[in-house]
């Protein structure tokens, strides 16, 4: 299974990530102990949203659409 997750930046409230992982709280430990170059420079991060889906392709596509213009609109309105 795979997860869609939103991190907002502890240092810089106004600065979000979005990823797709099968272990999210691994992949926050990872973002939040600098092994992630995107997300280094606004540590420490917290867990907004995280979104399961059963199929893999599924959590990879709704993760690109999350990263498009309305995608950032829509995460904007429902997540933040």
């Amino acid at each position: 299974m795979k997860s869609v997750y939103i991190l907002r930046s502890l240092t810089r409230p106004a600065t979000y990530y979005t990823g797709v992982t099968d272990d999210v709280q691994r992949r926050l430990a990872e973002h939040n102990s600098g092994k992630c170059p995107h997300t280094l420079t606004a540590r420490p991060w917290e867990l907004v949203t995280v979104i399961a889906f059963a199929a893999p392709q599924r959590a990879i596509a709704f993760e690109h659409y999350l990263k498009s213009g309305s995608g950032r609109a829509f995460a904007q309105r429902h997540f933040r």
